[in-house]
């Protein structure tokens, strides 16, 4: 086929206007993943998110702490000065600043001018993960952090990872909901040829959305097989629920049983796993992973295995969302058009609320 006709490449593009993508900016008023827990010590941590440069502390008491990572005075970054007694020194003219971002001591003068300071955010710790609130600190409300509470559950094994992702995080939440592409791009990892094909429902609500689906009977990969001894051609069942929670995570669900066996005789087997993605810039994201199960509890060669397993698919994510930004960029405006499929729908609903969320927040 020859390319579509410029009516058709008109209507594609119109639908594409219509959704976020690598050139929405930020929506600030949400929470997101700054840091593991683990990362965040009595020293300075530099990190940029949401296009903004920031510095990370844990204070003495084990406050966290998140500054702008820039001294008002000549533009020096804070996080490369001195941690003293819980405040940052600034290592190009010594002006401290507190945790609450106040300027408190300029040494070249007796008095400290007041109202210089810099601005401070908004962060809550919850379990291996410091969240983060980038937009007004009086919107900050913890109920819009969805619950996780496999997360801290003593009834659930977990490991933790980061992947530096050179992508739109638009682009890895769409990823997330688009599981067709397991059969394809994760063939030589936790992918096989009968996922793509497997029956789906889509779940489209207010802000949450979701792809389910039940690939029954299957052949698990060595990543789920070895772990749960469903090892057999075609014994197991795989019901997954992969759902957009916030624009700071999305969660997959897994079910394994064996189908042959009775309903109320089989055991079942689950995993979870918190995909975290953050925006760094508009083209380069933070890509924070947790992963859970309930089943081999504190066998911790099962847990290497399964993470080392896992990370080499979530690396081929990475890779292949890598490449789809390098044609992105290389494409003129007028060539670049995408159609949507059946399995996109809840992807493009997700897309286009993202973009809702960010001309309500800025409707200039």
């Amino acid at each position: 086929m020859t390319r579509p006709l410029p009516a058709v490449i008109a209507a594609a593009q119109n639908a594409s206007d219509r959704m976020a993508d690598r050139h929405t900016p930020f929506v600030m008023n949400d929470w997101y993943v700054a840091a593991f827990a683990e990362e965040i010590k009595e020293q300075l941590l530099a990190r940029t998110l949401l296009g903004r440069r920031l510095v990370f502390y844990r204070t003495s008491t084990g406050q966290v702490v998140a500054l702008e990572d820039r001294c008002p005075h000549r533009s020096m970054p804070l996080s490369a000065g001195t941690l003293t007694q819980d405040t940052i020194v600034c290592g190009y003219h010594g002006l401290r600043f507190n945790a609450k971002g106040d300027c408190i001591e300029v040494p070249s003068q007796a008095n400290c001018p007041k109202n210089v300071g810099i601005r401070s955010y908004r962060t809550h710790q919850r379990g291996a993960v410091v969240w983060i609130w980038m937009g007004e600190a009086e919107l900050a409300d913890l109920s819009k952090l969805p619950p996780q509470d496999w997360m801290e559950s003593p009834e659930w094994e977990r490991s933790q990872g980061y992947l530096s992702l050179q992508g739109s995080y638009v682009r890895l939440h769409e990823n997330l909901l688009d599981l067709t592409h397991l059969s394809f791009l994760h063939a030589k990892s936790f992918g096989t040829p009968d996922y793509a094909k497997a029956a789906f429902e889509s779940v489209i609500g207010d802000g949450q959305f979701a792809l389910l689906r039940n690939v029954v009977p299957t052949t698990l990969p060595p990543v789920w097989a070895i772990p749960t001894g469903l090892t057999g051609q075609g014994q197991a069942a795989r019901i997954v629920r992969s759902e957009f929670r916030s624009l700071g995570l999305h969660e997959v669900s897994v079910t394994f049983y064996d189908c042959h066996l009775p309903e109320n005789e089989r055991p079942e087997y689950r995993i979870r796993t918190a995909h975290m993605p953050t925006p760094e810039t508009t083209t380069s994201s933070h890509y924070f992973i947790v992963h859970g199960r309930d089943f081999a509890l504190g066998k911790l060669e099962t847990t290497r295995f399964m993470h080392d397993q896992l990370f080499v698919a979530f690396q081929e994510d990475v890779d292949g969302l890598a490449l789809q930004e390098q044609a992105l960029a290389s494409t003129p405006p007028e060539d670049l058009y995408e159609f949507s499929v059946a399995a996109d729908a809840p992807a493009v609903a997700m897309r286009r609320y993202v973009l809702a969320r960010q001309r309500q927040e800025a409707p200039n």
